[in-house]
């Protein structure tokens, strides 16, 4: 996203960019104004802003989202180390259930 906003510094009168027409649908469009562009701040929103002005948003947006993570991903671990030793536990049971199965099934036949 951030990416797409350095328009401005190509100085072309009409820029060609792919413009979203329906919820996955992209055609292709021409920016006629490359100082003012068009944001989605999300939730069907839509801001309009200087180039600078939406450099900074998604800056501070991208930055946002990292400490998000950053709080996120330790919990996480925690969690997937925690089913990690739940599977670990059930597939024990389950090889000393198929075992004593086994075992029983031998001594009911002799």
């Amino acid at each position: 996203m951030a990416q797409a906003v350095n328009v401005a510094e190509l100085s072309l009168p009409q820029l060609e960019v792919l413009k979203n027409q329906l919820d996955q649908m992209y055609v292709p469009g021409k920016l006629s104004d490359v100082e003012r562009v068009l944001i989605d701040v999300g939730t069907g929103y839509y801001v309009e802003k200087t180039a600078d002005d939406a450099r900074e948003f998604f800056k501070r947006k991208i930055d946002f989202l990292t400490k998000q993570m950053e709080k996120i991903q330790p919990p996480l671990q925690e969690k997937h180390a925690m089913k990690q030793a739940v599977v670990e536990m059930m597939s024990q049971k389950i090889q000393q259930l198929t075992a004593l199965g086994a075992a029983q099934g031998a001594t009911t036949k002799a």
